[in-house]
């Protein structure tokens, strides 16, 4: 994103890659419009916050319109830099680690797993879904060598920690920590934590505590 993009809310920053999503399903399926209430049906995020979202970059649509499908794609394309591809690498190719290997981003084609690194040596030196495994004593050499920026983070808690601060030396600002370890990162580095055994909890939390809550303002 760029600078200017970087200012809004974070929130509406996360439901970006989402509108994303639909609008290019919406252009792929020929639609030439589409107004705040379907994109509400369809991302299950009410129109209010829809329009606020879109308030943020200026005059997306007209009242009584809606929006443009082919203006919204080219806008937020730009917006998201998909425009060019993006490279990342996983490190960790556990059971989880394969399973990102495999899927890869297939749906987005500005995305893309491009190395992993693995301390198995049944695993280093082999190819899994055509993305290279290396040897942990590689990392730091090829991260900088391809200039990757974010990754994937899918290894033992016990050593995230000591992983995380070899990144230090490469060029990498951002890491998706799939482990429960809690990373001590520079400034310079974004973090998102995503436990799954936390967030089923929560799941299940939720679904006791407040059955019949809005769902709609707890994705807010």
């Amino acid at each position: 994103m760029n600078e200017e993009t970087m200012k809004i809310p974070h929130a509406t920053a996360k439901r970006l890659p989402l509108y994303y999503r639909f609008i290019k399903n919406l252009h792929a399926s020929g639609k030439q419009r589409v107004s705040s209430a379907q994109l509400s049906e369809a991302v299950k995020v009410d129109s209010a916050t829809i329009r606020r979202d879109f308030s943020y970059f200026g005059a997306l649509g007209k009242k009584g319109y809606g929006y443009n499908v082919n203006y919204l794609l080219s806008f937020f394309s730009k917006t998201l830099d998909q425009d060019e591809l993006t490279k990342v690498a996983l490190i960790g190719v556990g059971n989880l680690g394969t399973a990102f290997l495999n899927y890869n981003f297939l749906k987005n084609n500005n995305t893309k797993i491009a190395m992993a690194f693995e301390v198995d040596p049944k695993k280093v030196g082999t190819m899994i879904s055509d993305v290279p495994i290396y040897d942990m004593s590689e990392l730091e050499q090829r991260l900088n060598e391809e200039e990757i920026s974010a990754v994937i983070l899918t290894v033992p808690a016990a050593v995230a920690q000591q992983i995380t601060d070899r990144l230090e030396h490469t060029g990498v600002k951002g890491i998706l920590n799939f482990t429960p370890a809690r990373l001590a990162v520079p400034s310079s580095v974004r973090v998102h934590h995503i436990d799954l055994a936390v967030e089923l909890q929560s799941l299940i939390y939720f679904l006791k505590n407040y059955p019949n809550e809005d769902t709609e303002s707890s994705q807010e």
